[in-house]
């Protein structure tokens, strides 16, 4: 398995980790809405969303005819053996104070009794304030808690002998993902890494656009400077009788044809002959005799300052990694500039001068 495949893995399995956690920390609301009758031509209608789902709840809905549990000391948070719930009707719901037992206790016994959903008010002078039921052996059955004073109203409503008729359903998501102070924070740190990230790619592209019109233009001013030096090699015209014309041995290297009179050839500083309208355009590119790769410019007296500015303008030279028949994968630099082999980095060539030089065509 290769390290980019392990890095994806990695970074995959953190995000799902990331995913879990913030799944773990969203709670949900419950819409609550109750009506009753205080005569019969007036019926009073109420919704809020105060109510909260426990964490093993299914985020359903539910409707029914509220049902407290009975007054005994234990009946009342839910919690007793005797019978709990007198029903009369169904579907119900079941109405218990929070305490003396867990909240999985409570639920099951409602459930037992038939209840549709379970809803849980708050202790005593906790106002309308809530905590997050947690619930794990009971996580069939809709589950809900309300503050304190929501359900002391529903209470007095039903011991004054007023049926009471409630509807639950699932409310709005919360937690720390979900805040809108975090939404504005997030906003903003995803607009920031945008930015950074592009002006991080301007930056690149702006430097790298830089040193290629830069390699262009020592690549056209040594071109200038070679031009006026290859003017000044010897160049001749052969005979019918020189050794060049009268020997098969003879061949120009770039063109690779026997030499015949009458034909135009030039000399280079090592003393090596071409045919001139195979040499000049070879030197303009290679810049390096064919045959023993002798810098003919150096020996022209081209600044070789000039040569060494341009190769460092010039962008670094990579090996793309394909799969076939798809796009590059990744790049791999062929020198490493940072290595302090030599032997590594340089190619065995007889000329350093020729080393410098970025060889095309080759």
């Amino acid at each position: 398995m290769g390290e980019k495949t392990q890095r994806s893995l990695l970074l995959l399995l953190c995000l799902s980790g990331l995913i879990h956690c913030s799944a773990a920390l969203v709670f949900w609301t419950a819409v609550v809405e109750i009506n009753y009758f205080v005569s019969p031509n007036k019926t009073v209608d109420q919704e809020c969303e105060c109510g909260f789902f426990g964490i093993n709840s299914p985020l359903s809905s539910a409707a029914g005819v509220v049902v407290h549990s009975n007054l005994s000391p234990t009946g009342r948070t839910g919690c007793g053996t005797d019978p709990v719930y007198n029903v009369t009707t169904s579907p119900w719901i079941a109405l218990v104070k929070r305490g003396d037992c867990d909240f999985s206790k409570k639920i099951n016994i409602a459930k037992r009794h038939g209840a549709s959903a379970v809803v849980v008010y708050n202790v005593d002078n906790s106002g309308n304030s809530t905590i997050r039921m947690v619930h794990s052996d009971a996580p069939d059955i809709v589950s809900i808690m309300i503050g304190n004073e929501k359900g002391m109203e529903i209470v007095n409503l039903l011991n004054t002998g007023t049926e009471v008729r409630m509807v639950i359903s699932r409310g709005n998501p919360h937690g720390p993902w979900l805040d809108t102070y975090w939404l504005y924070f997030m906003s903003i740190a995803f607009f920031i890494v945008t930015a950074a990230s592009v002006a991080y790619f301007l930056f690149i592209s702006a430097n790298r656009l830089h040193n290629l019109r830069m390699h262009r233009r020592a690549e056209r001013k040594l071109k200038c400077e070679a031009k006026k030096a290859i003017g000044r090699l010897q160049v001749r015209t052969l005979k019918r009788d020189d050794k060049e014309t009268t020997c098969d041995s003879y061949m120009c290297a770039v063109c690779i044809e026997s030499y015949k009179a009458s034909e135009v050839v030039t000399v280079l500083t090592c003393d090596h002959i071409f045919h001139k309208a195979c040499i000049e355009p070879w030197l303009l590119e290679k810049r390096t005799c064919p045959m023993c790769k002798c810098d003919i410019l150096k020996a022209l007296g081209v600044d070789a300052e000039e040569k060494q500015s341009m190769a460092q303008a010039s962008p670094q030279e990579v090996t793309v990694i394909t799969v076939a028949g798809g796009e590059a994968m990744y790049e791999v630099p062929l020198t490493d500039p940072l290595s302090t082999d030599l032997e590594r980095q340089q190619h065995h060539y007889d000329n350093r001068a020729f080393e410098e030089e970025p060889t095309r065509g080759q």
